[in-house]
Protein backbone atom coordinates (compact mmCIF):
# COMPACT_ATOMS: atom_id res chain seq x y z
CA UNK A 1 0.00 0.00 0.00
CA UNK A 2 0.97 3.45 -0.19
CA UNK A 3 1.53 6.14 2.23
CA UNK A 4 1.10 10.27 1.59
CA UNK A 5 3.86 11.77 3.59
CA UNK A 6 3.90 15.16 2.41
CA UNK A 7 0.95 16.29 4.58
CA UNK A 8 2.44 15.28 7.68
CA UNK A 9 0.82 16.88 10.96
CA UNK A 10 -1.63 19.09 8.47
CA UNK A 11 -5.40 18.80 8.09
CA UNK A 12 -6.76 17.64 5.02
CA UNK A 13 -10.32 17.63 4.13
CA UNK A 14 -12.13 14.08 2.25
CA UNK A 15 -15.32 14.54 1.00
CA UNK A 16 -16.74 11.28 -0.57
CA UNK A 17 -16.08 8.40 1.54
CA UNK A 18 -16.46 5.85 -1.06
CA UNK A 19 -13.64 2.84 -2.17
CA UNK A 20 -11.29 6.02 -3.49
CA UNK A 21 -11.97 7.88 -0.66
CA UNK A 22 -12.04 5.76 2.37
CA UNK A 23 -8.54 4.32 0.64
CA UNK A 24 -7.16 7.59 0.38
CA UNK A 25 -8.07 9.15 4.01
CA UNK A 26 -6.57 5.80 5.39
CA UNK A 27 -3.19 6.40 3.16
CA UNK A 28 -3.26 9.94 4.82
CA UNK A 29 -3.36 8.98 8.00
CA UNK A 30 -0.67 6.26 7.61
CA UNK A 31 1.26 9.39 6.03
CA UNK A 32 1.23 11.18 9.46
CA UNK A 33 -1.45 13.57 7.79
CA UNK A 34 -4.55 14.06 10.18
CA UNK A 35 -7.92 13.54 7.41
CA UNK A 36 -11.11 15.03 8.36
CA UNK A 37 -14.21 13.46 6.33
CA UNK A 38 -17.33 13.90 5.16
CA UNK A 39 -19.76 11.32 3.43
CA UNK A 40 -24.11 12.37 3.06
CA UNK A 41 -23.98 8.48 3.97
CA UNK A 42 -24.00 7.42 7.98
CA UNK A 43 -23.16 3.77 6.56
CA UNK A 44 -19.88 5.46 5.26
CA UNK A 45 -19.74 7.80 7.96
CA UNK A 46 -19.50 4.81 10.26
CA UNK A 47 -17.34 2.49 8.50
CA UNK A 48 -14.99 5.89 8.95
CA UNK A 49 -15.11 6.35 12.57
CA UNK A 50 -14.88 2.19 12.89
CA UNK A 51 -11.12 2.63 11.48
CA UNK A 52 -10.41 5.68 13.46
CA UNK A 53 -10.86 8.22 11.04
CA UNK A 54 -12.63 11.86 12.14
CA UNK A 55 -15.80 12.61 11.01
CA UNK A 56 -16.93 16.17 10.44
CA UNK A 57 -19.96 18.11 8.40
CA UNK A 58 -17.96 19.82 5.55
CA UNK A 59 -21.00 21.47 4.81
CA UNK A 60 -21.09 23.56 7.70
CA UNK A 61 -17.50 23.42 9.36
CA UNK A 62 -16.17 25.99 11.29
CA UNK A 63 -12.32 24.60 10.71
CA UNK A 64 -11.86 25.68 6.97
CA UNK A 65 -8.91 27.72 7.50
CA UNK A 66 -7.19 25.05 9.02
CA UNK A 67 -7.03 22.47 6.18
CA UNK A 68 -4.19 22.01 3.94
CA UNK A 69 -6.39 20.56 1.05
CA UNK A 70 -9.68 19.14 0.08
CA UNK A 71 -10.00 15.78 -1.60
CA UNK A 72 -12.90 15.27 -3.71
CA UNK A 73 -14.23 11.35 -4.61
CA UNK A 74 -15.49 11.25 -8.28
CA UNK A 75 -18.81 11.12 -7.45
CA UNK A 76 -18.99 14.21 -6.10
CA UNK A 77 -20.00 17.19 -8.61
CA UNK A 78 -17.16 19.77 -8.73
CA UNK A 79 -18.36 22.28 -11.04
CA UNK A 80 -21.43 21.54 -12.97
CA UNK A 81 -24.13 21.02 -12.90
CA UNK A 82 -23.59 23.35 -10.10
CA UNK A 83 -21.14 23.60 -7.67
CA UNK A 84 -20.77 21.44 -4.67
CA UNK A 85 -21.56 23.21 -1.51
CA UNK A 86 -18.16 21.82 0.27
CA UNK A 87 -16.12 23.11 -3.20
CA UNK A 88 -17.83 26.18 -2.85
CA UNK A 89 -16.88 26.41 1.20
CA UNK A 90 -12.84 25.59 -0.21
CA UNK A 91 -13.29 28.45 -2.99
CA UNK A 92 -14.24 30.89 -0.31
CA UNK A 93 -11.66 29.73 2.21
CA UNK A 94 -9.07 29.35 -0.59
CA UNK A 95 -8.30 25.87 -0.04
CA UNK A 96 -6.53 23.91 -2.82
CA UNK A 97 -8.65 21.17 -4.33
CA UNK A 98 -7.55 18.02 -5.72
CA UNK A 99 -8.24 14.06 -5.60
CA UNK A 100 -6.74 10.66 -5.28
CA UNK A 101 -5.66 10.40 -8.85
CA UNK A 102 -3.06 13.19 -8.77
CA UNK A 103 -2.00 12.24 -4.93
CA UNK A 104 -1.28 8.66 -6.53
CA UNK A 105 0.96 10.17 -9.25
CA UNK A 106 2.74 12.13 -6.44
CA UNK A 107 3.59 9.16 -4.28
CA UNK A 108 3.66 6.61 -6.65
CA UNK A 109 6.67 8.69 -8.76
CA UNK A 110 8.56 9.22 -5.52
CA UNK A 111 8.67 5.19 -5.13
CA UNK A 112 9.88 5.31 -9.11
CA UNK A 113 12.39 7.37 -8.72
CA UNK A 114 13.87 5.10 -6.09
CA UNK A 115 13.22 1.89 -8.04
CA UNK A 116 16.57 0.46 -9.35
CA UNK A 117 15.46 -1.48 -12.16
CA UNK A 118 13.91 1.42 -13.85
CA UNK A 119 10.83 -1.06 -14.86
CA UNK A 120 7.81 0.37 -13.31
CA UNK A 121 5.90 1.96 -15.79
CA UNK A 122 2.12 3.90 -15.39
CA UNK A 123 -0.56 2.99 -17.79
CA UNK A 124 -3.54 5.28 -18.07
CA UNK A 125 -6.54 4.53 -20.52
CA UNK A 126 -9.35 6.52 -20.84
CA UNK A 127 -12.23 7.21 -23.52
CA UNK A 128 -16.04 7.07 -23.30
CA UNK A 129 -16.44 3.29 -24.26
CA UNK A 130 -14.01 0.54 -23.60
CA UNK A 131 -11.86 1.94 -21.02
CA UNK A 132 -12.27 -1.15 -18.66
CA UNK A 133 -12.08 -4.58 -21.54
CA UNK A 134 -9.42 -2.26 -23.25
CA UNK A 135 -7.54 -1.74 -19.05
CA UNK A 136 -8.24 -5.16 -18.22
CA UNK A 137 -6.79 -6.85 -21.59
CA UNK A 138 -3.63 -4.84 -21.52
CA UNK A 139 -3.00 -6.08 -17.62
CA UNK A 140 -4.01 -9.89 -19.02
CA UNK A 141 -1.17 -9.32 -21.85
CA UNK A 142 1.38 -8.01 -19.26
CA UNK A 143 0.62 -10.44 -16.76
CA UNK A 144 1.17 -13.47 -18.58
CA UNK A 145 4.11 -12.19 -21.00
CA UNK A 146 5.80 -10.17 -18.50
CA UNK A 147 4.32 -10.68 -14.66
CA UNK A 148 4.16 -8.44 -11.52
CA UNK A 149 1.50 -6.54 -13.49
CA UNK A 150 -1.04 -4.48 -11.36
CA UNK A 151 -4.56 -2.91 -12.19
CA UNK A 152 -6.41 -0.06 -10.14
CA UNK A 153 -8.08 2.86 -10.26
CA UNK A 154 -11.91 2.82 -11.86
CA UNK A 155 -11.59 -0.87 -12.39
CA UNK A 156 -11.16 -2.56 -9.11
CA UNK A 157 -8.57 -1.45 -6.76
CA UNK A 158 -8.25 1.86 -5.01
CA UNK A 159 -5.03 3.73 -6.29
CA UNK A 160 -3.97 3.78 -2.42
CA UNK A 161 -4.88 0.33 -2.44
CA UNK A 162 -2.23 -0.63 -4.87
CA UNK A 163 1.74 -1.20 -4.36
CA UNK A 164 4.77 0.95 -5.15
CA UNK A 165 6.63 1.37 -8.26
CA UNK A 166 9.66 -0.02 -6.63
CA UNK A 167 7.43 -3.67 -6.21
CA UNK A 168 5.93 -4.05 -9.88
CA UNK A 169 6.90 -4.16 -12.82
CA UNK A 170 3.41 -2.55 -14.50
CA UNK A 171 0.74 -0.21 -13.25
CA UNK A 172 -2.25 0.02 -15.52
CA UNK A 173 -5.28 2.74 -14.45
CA UNK A 174 -8.43 2.93 -15.84
CA UNK A 175 -9.87 6.83 -15.22
CA UNK A 176 -13.01 8.14 -15.86
CA UNK A 177 -13.36 11.97 -16.70
CA UNK A 178 -14.66 12.60 -13.45
CA UNK A 179 -11.37 11.38 -12.05
CA UNK A 180 -9.32 13.49 -14.91
CA UNK A 181 -11.08 16.38 -14.37
CA UNK A 182 -9.97 17.39 -10.92
CA UNK A 183 -6.44 15.90 -11.02
CA UNK A 184 -3.57 18.41 -10.64
CA UNK A 185 -1.02 15.81 -11.42
CA UNK A 186 -1.37 13.84 -14.57
CA UNK A 187 1.72 11.72 -15.11
CA UNK A 188 1.65 8.69 -17.09
CA UNK A 189 4.32 7.13 -18.90
CA UNK A 190 1.65 5.64 -21.13
CA UNK A 191 -1.54 7.35 -22.24
CA UNK A 192 -4.46 6.02 -24.08
CA UNK A 193 -7.67 7.79 -25.28
CA UNK A 194 -10.19 5.32 -27.02
CA UNK A 195 -13.07 6.85 -28.49
CA UNK A 196 -15.26 9.95 -28.06
CA UNK A 197 -19.09 9.88 -27.99
CA UNK A 198 -21.37 12.08 -25.29
CA UNK A 199 -22.25 11.02 -21.97
CA UNK A 200 -21.90 12.57 -18.75
CA UNK A 201 -22.88 15.85 -20.16
CA UNK A 202 -24.71 17.26 -17.09
CA UNK A 203 -21.84 16.62 -15.17
CA UNK A 204 -19.06 18.65 -17.51
CA UNK A 205 -21.29 21.10 -18.70
CA UNK A 206 -21.62 20.45 -22.09
CA UNK A 207 -20.32 17.96 -24.93
CA UNK A 208 -16.76 20.54 -24.72
CA UNK A 209 -16.41 20.29 -20.66
CA UNK A 210 -16.33 16.67 -21.33
CA UNK A 211 -13.76 16.41 -23.83
CA UNK A 212 -11.50 19.03 -22.11
CA UNK A 213 -12.05 16.78 -19.07
CA UNK A 214 -10.52 13.89 -21.24
CA UNK A 215 -7.71 15.81 -23.21
CA UNK A 216 -5.99 16.38 -19.63
CA UNK A 217 -4.73 13.73 -19.58
CA UNK A 218 -2.14 14.30 -22.85
CA UNK A 219 0.06 16.79 -21.88
CA UNK A 220 3.85 18.22 -23.65
CA UNK A 221 5.98 15.65 -22.50
CA UNK A 222 9.32 14.49 -23.66
CA UNK A 223 8.56 11.12 -21.61
CA UNK A 224 5.07 10.27 -22.40
CA UNK A 225 3.78 8.04 -25.26
CA UNK A 226 0.42 8.47 -26.40
CA UNK A 227 -2.04 5.73 -27.50
CA UNK A 228 -4.67 7.60 -29.83
CA UNK A 229 -7.95 6.23 -31.44
CA UNK A 230 -8.43 8.47 -34.27
CA UNK A 231 -12.05 7.16 -35.58
CA UNK A 232 -13.52 10.38 -34.14
CA UNK A 233 -12.71 13.94 -34.60
CA UNK A 234 -11.71 14.55 -30.61
CA UNK A 235 -8.99 11.79 -31.47
CA UNK A 236 -7.86 13.78 -34.52
CA UNK A 237 -7.61 16.87 -32.92
CA UNK A 238 -5.73 15.60 -29.91
CA UNK A 239 -2.98 13.84 -32.25
CA UNK A 240 -2.91 17.25 -33.82
CA UNK A 241 -1.96 18.72 -30.91
CA UNK A 242 0.43 16.61 -30.22
CA UNK A 243 2.44 16.61 -33.20
CA UNK A 244 2.28 20.27 -33.02
CA UNK A 245 4.08 20.52 -29.64
CA UNK A 246 6.73 17.86 -31.09
CA UNK A 247 7.13 16.48 -27.81
CA UNK A 248 6.79 12.69 -26.58
CA UNK A 249 5.72 9.69 -28.69
CA UNK A 250 2.55 9.33 -30.69
CA UNK A 251 0.79 5.83 -31.28
CA UNK A 252 -2.37 6.07 -33.56
CA UNK A 253 -5.28 3.62 -33.41
CA UNK A 254 -8.37 2.80 -35.71
CA UNK A 255 -10.78 0.52 -36.93
CA UNK A 256 -12.07 2.25 -40.02
CA UNK A 257 -8.59 3.66 -41.36
CA UNK A 258 -5.69 2.10 -42.80
CA UNK A 259 -3.28 4.11 -40.60
CA UNK A 260 -0.16 3.30 -43.14
CA UNK A 261 1.15 6.83 -43.24
CA UNK A 262 1.60 7.59 -39.71
CA UNK A 263 5.09 7.19 -38.05
CA UNK A 264 3.44 3.93 -36.00
CA UNK A 265 0.28 2.87 -36.10
CA UNK A 266 -1.71 -0.13 -34.97
CA UNK A 267 -5.21 -0.60 -37.07
CA UNK A 268 -7.56 -3.37 -38.05
CA UNK A 269 -9.63 -4.38 -41.25
CA UNK A 270 -12.03 -6.27 -39.08
CA UNK A 271 -9.91 -9.66 -39.56
CA UNK A 272 -6.32 -8.78 -39.06
CA UNK A 273 -4.38 -6.29 -36.52
CA UNK A 274 -1.65 -4.51 -38.27
CA UNK A 275 1.33 -2.76 -36.86
CA UNK A 276 2.98 -0.12 -39.10
CA UNK A 277 6.16 1.91 -38.65
CA UNK A 278 6.91 4.69 -41.20
CA UNK A 279 4.59 3.48 -43.88
CA UNK A 280 5.73 -0.03 -43.68
CA UNK A 281 3.57 -3.28 -41.77
CA UNK A 282 6.17 -4.75 -39.45
CA UNK A 283 3.47 -7.01 -37.97
CA UNK A 284 0.11 -8.96 -38.69
CA UNK A 285 -2.38 -10.71 -36.26
CA UNK A 286 -5.39 -12.38 -37.16
CA UNK A 287 -7.86 -11.62 -34.86
CA UNK A 288 -10.66 -13.31 -36.13
CA UNK A 289 -12.64 -15.95 -33.60
CA UNK A 290 -11.63 -14.13 -29.60
CA UNK A 291 -13.72 -16.02 -28.02
CA UNK A 292 -12.91 -13.05 -24.66
CA UNK A 293 -13.42 -10.16 -27.49
CA UNK A 294 -16.79 -10.36 -29.35
CA UNK A 295 -17.95 -7.58 -31.71
CA UNK A 296 -16.56 -5.03 -33.84
CA UNK A 297 -16.17 -2.66 -31.36
CA UNK A 298 -13.60 -4.96 -29.30
CA UNK A 299 -10.70 -4.25 -32.64
CA UNK A 300 -10.46 -1.34 -30.99
CA UNK A 301 -9.78 -2.44 -27.55
CA UNK A 302 -7.43 -4.80 -28.96
CA UNK A 303 -5.65 -2.48 -31.10
CA UNK A 304 -4.83 0.14 -27.81
CA UNK A 305 -4.15 -3.12 -25.43
CA UNK A 306 -1.58 -4.38 -28.50
CA UNK A 307 -0.01 -0.40 -28.82
CA UNK A 308 0.52 -0.61 -25.29
CA UNK A 309 2.86 -3.91 -24.88
CA UNK A 310 4.07 -3.08 -28.39
CA UNK A 311 5.50 0.01 -26.11
CA UNK A 312 6.55 -2.08 -23.23
CA UNK A 313 8.10 -4.64 -25.23
CA UNK A 314 6.02 -7.75 -25.31
CA UNK A 315 6.25 -9.67 -28.62
CA UNK A 316 3.89 -9.84 -30.91
CA UNK A 317 3.49 -13.61 -30.65
CA UNK A 318 2.69 -13.21 -26.79
CA UNK A 319 0.21 -11.16 -27.55
CA UNK A 320 -1.70 -12.94 -30.05
CA UNK A 321 -1.42 -16.02 -27.16
CA UNK A 322 -3.14 -13.49 -24.56
CA UNK A 323 -5.93 -12.05 -26.62
CA UNK A 324 -6.89 -15.67 -27.42
CA UNK A 325 -6.83 -16.58 -23.57
CA UNK A 326 -8.79 -13.17 -22.62
CA UNK A 327 -11.56 -13.70 -20.94
CA UNK A 328 -14.53 -11.24 -21.00
CA UNK A 329 -15.70 -8.95 -17.94
CA UNK A 330 -18.53 -9.37 -16.10
CA UNK A 331 -21.10 -7.06 -17.17
CA UNK A 332 -19.50 -6.49 -20.31
CA UNK A 333 -21.39 -8.45 -23.34
CA UNK A 334 -21.22 -11.52 -20.70
CA UNK A 335 -22.40 -15.15 -21.72
CA UNK A 336 -24.48 -15.96 -18.89
CA UNK A 337 -25.88 -19.36 -20.28
CA UNK A 338 -27.45 -21.06 -23.17
CA UNK A 339 -30.99 -22.79 -22.27
CA UNK A 340 -33.03 -24.62 -24.83
CA UNK A 341 -31.17 -22.52 -27.62
CA UNK A 342 -31.31 -19.20 -26.23
CA UNK A 343 -28.50 -17.10 -25.29
CA UNK A 344 -28.56 -14.94 -22.07
CA UNK A 345 -25.95 -11.73 -22.48
CA UNK A 346 -25.64 -9.30 -19.65
CA UNK A 347 -24.12 -5.91 -20.73
CA UNK A 348 -25.33 -4.20 -17.79
CA UNK A 349 -22.12 -1.75 -18.64
CA UNK A 350 -23.48 -0.31 -21.65
CA UNK A 351 -24.91 2.83 -19.89
CA UNK A 352 -25.10 4.81 -22.59
CA UNK A 353 -26.62 4.38 -26.51
CA UNK A 354 -22.65 3.76 -28.00
CA UNK A 355 -21.87 1.21 -25.72
CA UNK A 356 -25.11 -0.43 -26.22
CA UNK A 357 -24.82 -0.15 -29.79
CA UNK A 358 -21.79 -2.14 -29.53
CA UNK A 359 -23.66 -5.02 -28.30
CA UNK A 360 -26.69 -4.08 -31.17
CA UNK A 361 -24.40 -5.11 -34.10
CA UNK A 362 -22.75 -8.50 -32.17
CA UNK A 363 -25.65 -10.32 -32.09
CA UNK A 364 -28.78 -11.54 -34.61
CA UNK A 365 -32.38 -12.55 -33.32
CA UNK A 366 -32.26 -10.40 -30.00
CA UNK A 367 -34.48 -9.46 -27.33
CA UNK A 368 -33.75 -6.42 -26.02
CA UNK A 369 -34.01 -5.07 -22.74
CA UNK A 370 -33.28 -1.70 -22.39
CA UNK A 371 -33.64 1.52 -20.04
CA UNK A 372 -32.93 3.06 -16.51
CA UNK A 373 -32.08 6.71 -15.75
CA UNK A 374 -31.55 7.50 -19.65
CA UNK A 375 -28.64 10.27 -20.38
CA UNK A 376 -28.61 12.46 -23.24
CA UNK A 377 -30.89 11.54 -26.49
CA UNK A 378 -31.76 8.28 -24.98
CA UNK A 379 -31.86 5.73 -27.91
CA UNK A 380 -32.80 8.05 -30.84
CA UNK A 381 -29.01 7.37 -32.09
CA UNK A 382 -29.95 3.31 -31.78
CA UNK A 383 -33.42 3.71 -34.26
CA UNK A 384 -31.79 2.81 -37.12
CA UNK A 385 -29.47 0.37 -35.80
CA UNK A 386 -32.28 -2.07 -34.58
CA UNK A 387 -32.85 -4.19 -37.61
CA UNK A 388 -31.42 -6.97 -35.08
CA UNK A 389 -34.12 -6.56 -32.84
CA UNK A 390 -37.07 -8.77 -32.50
CA UNK A 391 -38.36 -6.80 -29.64
CA UNK A 392 -37.60 -4.51 -27.00
CA UNK A 393 -38.44 -4.86 -23.25
CA UNK A 394 -38.05 -1.12 -21.69
CA UNK A 395 -37.86 -0.86 -18.03
CA UNK A 396 -37.35 1.79 -15.34
CA UNK A 397 -37.29 5.51 -15.38
CA UNK A 398 -36.97 6.26 -18.65
CA UNK A 399 -38.88 3.92 -20.45
CA UNK A 400 -41.45 6.13 -21.26
CA UNK A 401 -39.25 8.45 -23.36
CA UNK A 402 -37.93 4.94 -24.84
CA UNK A 403 -41.03 4.52 -26.03
CA UNK A 404 -41.47 7.44 -27.65
CA UNK A 405 -38.02 7.10 -29.38
CA UNK A 406 -38.94 4.03 -31.00
CA UNK A 407 -42.63 4.19 -31.43
CA UNK A 408 -42.83 2.27 -34.36
CA UNK A 409 -40.67 -0.81 -33.33
CA UNK A 410 -42.18 -3.59 -31.59
CA UNK A 411 -41.65 -3.20 -27.89
CA UNK A 412 -43.25 -3.02 -24.56
CA UNK A 413 -42.86 -1.10 -21.38
CA UNK A 414 -42.46 -2.61 -17.53
CA UNK A 415 -41.62 -1.24 -14.27
CA UNK A 416 -38.71 -3.56 -13.17
CA UNK A 417 -36.22 -5.74 -14.62
CA UNK A 418 -38.27 -8.76 -13.15
CA UNK A 419 -41.58 -8.15 -15.20
CA UNK A 420 -39.10 -7.69 -18.21
CA UNK A 421 -37.37 -10.84 -17.54
CA UNK A 422 -40.84 -12.94 -17.43
CA UNK A 423 -42.53 -11.64 -20.94
CA UNK A 424 -38.84 -12.29 -22.25
CA UNK A 425 -39.11 -15.66 -21.58
CA UNK A 426 -42.24 -15.83 -23.11
CA UNK A 427 -41.28 -14.79 -25.89
CA UNK A 428 -37.67 -16.04 -26.52
CA UNK A 429 -36.98 -19.07 -29.29
CA UNK A 430 -33.97 -21.47 -30.12
CA UNK A 431 -31.66 -18.96 -32.00
CA UNK A 432 -32.80 -15.82 -30.10
CA UNK A 433 -30.46 -13.53 -27.97
CA UNK A 434 -31.82 -12.02 -24.66
CA UNK A 435 -29.72 -9.15 -24.35
CA UNK A 436 -29.58 -6.54 -21.42
CA UNK A 437 -27.96 -3.62 -22.83
CA UNK A 438 -29.69 -0.54 -21.08
CA UNK A 439 -27.87 2.24 -22.99
CA UNK A 440 -28.90 4.27 -19.82
CA UNK A 441 -27.60 4.62 -16.26
CA UNK A 442 -28.64 2.29 -13.41
CA UNK A 443 -29.12 4.80 -10.59
CA UNK A 444 -32.94 4.64 -10.97
CA UNK A 445 -33.46 1.06 -9.49
CA UNK A 446 -29.84 0.02 -8.33
CA UNK A 447 -26.87 0.96 -7.02
CA UNK A 448 -24.64 0.74 -9.86
CA UNK A 449 -24.00 -1.40 -13.12
CA UNK A 450 -22.74 -4.63 -11.22
CA UNK A 451 -25.96 -4.52 -8.95
CA UNK A 452 -28.08 -4.88 -12.19
CA UNK A 453 -25.94 -7.08 -13.94
CA UNK A 454 -25.84 -9.27 -10.63
CA UNK A 455 -29.71 -9.04 -10.87
CA UNK A 456 -29.90 -10.08 -14.61
CA UNK A 457 -27.74 -12.63 -13.82
CA UNK A 458 -29.71 -14.00 -10.93
CA UNK A 459 -32.81 -14.19 -12.89
CA UNK A 460 -30.74 -16.61 -15.43
CA UNK A 461 -29.35 -18.77 -12.78
CA UNK A 462 -33.09 -19.52 -11.49
CA UNK A 463 -34.36 -20.56 -14.93
CA UNK A 464 -32.31 -23.71 -14.45
CA UNK A 465 -34.27 -24.47 -10.90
Amino acid sequence: MLSIDYFKGQKVAIYGLGRSGFSTALALKRGGAIPVCWDDSTAAQDRAQTAGLIIEDLRVSKTWNEFAMLLLSPGIPYIYPRANQVVQQAWRHHVPIDNDVSLFFQSYSQTFNDNASGAAKTVVVTGSNGKSTTSALIYHILNSSIGNVQIGGNIGTPLFDLSPASMVKNTVIELSSYQIEVAKVLIPDIAVFLNFAPDHLERHGGIGGYFSAKRRLFRPDQNQVSVIGVDEKEGLAITSDLRARKEGQLITISTKINLTFDDWSIFSDGSNLFECKLGKIVNKLDITNLAGLPGIHNLQNACAAYAVCRVLEVAPEDIFIALKSYKALPHRMELLATFSGVKFINDSKATNATSALNALNSFSNIHWIAGGRGKGDGITSLTEYLGSVKKTYLIGESALEFSDQISGLPHSIFQTLDEAFVEVCKNAIPGDTVLLSPAAASFDQYANFEQRGLHFFKLVEDLKI
